[in-house]
């Protein structure tokens, strides 16, 4: 399997519900790199993965939605715990949603599977991964 990373990064605030969280469940601030990989079993004719550049604006596109937003303050996230790995399926979703529409150009719809990581910082982080639909 060949893949492809493009990253990014984003600043966001949010707070949780829940003992769990403990003071986090404070309104806090957190900026978390984004790792999108893309992968698929076979070159495309070009001898990519995907285009890279198309990919990181892709990215770019998709975590706009989020920069400098309070998440609570977004209907979309409305009773929901905005956690690392919630918002690396969220970005998942995005991603995959823009390769479905074709933004991504020629050869992308050959693109088998997609793994978003959220690093919270240098020692911690989370993944959503999972297989596209095939065409």
């Amino acid at each position: 399997m060949f893949s492809v990373c493009v990253r990014n990064h984003v600043m966001i605030a949010h707070s949780f519900r829940g003992e769990l969280f403990g003071p986090a469940q404070r309104l806090h601030g957190a900026t978390y790199v984004v790792d999108v990989e893309f992968r698929r079993p076979e070159l495309g004719a070009e001898g990519v993965v995907i285009d890279i550049g198309r990919a990181s604006d892709a990215l770019k596109a998709s975590l706009s939605e989020l920069e400098f937003r309070n998440l609570d303050e977004l209907p979309a996230f409305a009773g929901k715990n905005t956690t690392t790995e919630f918002l690396a399926k969220f970005v998942f979703e995005q991603m995959a949603r823009r390769l479905a529409a074709g933004e991504l150009g020629a050869g992308s719809d050959q693109v088998a599977s997609l793994k978003v990581t959220l690093h919270e910082s240098h020692v911690a982080w989370a993944a959503y991964e999972a297989a596209l639909p095939r065409p």
